[in-house]
């Protein structure tokens, strides 16, 4: 069944709008683990405007579940990756201005890069995944890299759903096929939430993992943040059985 990762960026965006240690992202992810997330997800970004690179080293020896570190793989997100040795590593092609992560990364013009990064990783016993748009041509050389799994950027997918276009996951369905054909997992994420979730999951049910942040803490506000999060796990299993 497809394993849910609670991505705590937002808490530490709460916490740092006031200063302080309130919201305790450390607490937040011993709480998302007991209330039943499969993993925990930060992506530090190198001005920290979310998730400090502090932040990694405190929540390494309280993740009991899988440790996921999103980002850019310039020197100073290796050096703390290669130190904190997560479960997993995903590699985001970052621009510095991003609000956000807006693109996968093209894995023919970057190839040799990829790979060089990703043995570096992979000498570590670090599972590696690339953030890839929802384009199978990017496929084979994504997996020539050496990576364990990719992860399908899904905001164009919430977009046309958000729009009622079903056909939106489509593009997502034919790169799931490549991917597996060449070898790899495949995880998600960007703008899952509990409106489309299900039927994302439900059309593509050999997605290994999503990340999701923005979206349940958001949600969180609302519903209480166990309850969000059994409210995704419950999602999740529909998903798995009507699939």
């Amino acid at each position: 069944m497809t394993k849910l990762s609670v991505n705590i960026n937002k808490i530490a965006t709460l916490r740092n709008s006031r200063g302080g240690n309130t919201p305790n992202v450390v607490e937040a992810a011993i709480k998302a683990q007991e209330f039943g997330a499969e993993g925990i997800t930060v992506h530090p970004r190198p001005d920290e405007r979310h998730i400090r690179y502090q932040d990694v080293y405190d929540l390494s020896p309280v993740i009991t579940t899988e440790f996921n570190i999103e980002g850019k793989p310039i020197d100073s997100f290796m050096k703390m990756v290669l130190e904190v040795k997560p479960h997993q590593v995903t590699l985001v092609p970052d621009a510095e201005d991003a609000l956000t992560s807006n693109a996968g990364w093209d894995t023919i013009k970057h190839l040799d890069y990829l790979t060089d990064i990703i043995s570096e990783f992979k000498r570590n016993n670090i599972r590696t995944s690339i953030f890839l748009d929802p384009n199978p041509a990017l496929v084979e050389s994504a997996a020539k890299t050496g990576a364990d799994r990719i992860e399908l950027y899904t905001e164009s997918f919430a977009v046309e759903y958000g729009k009622g276009n079903l056909d939106g996951i489509k593009p997502y369905r034919e790169t799931t096929d490549e991917a597996l054909k060449n070898g790899l997992v495949v995880n998600a994420g960007h703008d899952l939430s509990l409106d489309n979730l299900e039927f994302f999951i439900r059309e593509i049910p050999e997605i290994a993992e999503v990340s999701i942040g923005h979206a349940l803490i958001s949600e969180s506000i609302y519903m209480g943040f166990e309850n969000t999060i059994q409210a995704y796990l419950k999602r999740i299993e529909l998903a798995n059985r009507k699939a």
